[in-house]
C-alpha cells in the first residue's frame, strides 16, 4: 500500500519498504517508520530528515489524517 499526497512542493508518498514505512519526497527516503501514521505524524511535525531541497514539510498544510491522502493498494 502506498500513500500520497500532493503539495505545492511537489508530491509526498508513505510507502511500505521492507516491513518499514517510509516518507518518500523526489526519490529519497526521509526516514523509516513502524507504522504509516507515525510516519505522517513526523511528516506534518516537520521532523523527518530533511528533503534535499531544504524544504520545511512543517510549512506544506499536509494534512495529519492518513484519509485525506490518496491510497494505492499495491
Amino acid at each position: 500500500m502506498t500513500y500520497s499526497y500532493k503539495t505545492r512542493a511537489g508530491t509526498f508518498f508513505i510507502k511500505q519498504i521492507s516491513h518499514r514505512w517510509h516518507v518518500i519526497y523526489q526519490d529519497d527516503s526521509l526516514g523509516s517508520y513502524h507504522s504509516p501514521q507515525h510516519a505522517l505524524d513526523d511528516l506534518v511535525g516537520g521532523h523527518t530528515f530533511s528533503p534535499s531541497n531544504g524544504i520545511d514539510t512543517s510549512s506544506l498544510g499536509i494534512p495529519d489524517e492518513l484519509g485525506e491522502w490518496s491510497v494505492q493498494r499495491n
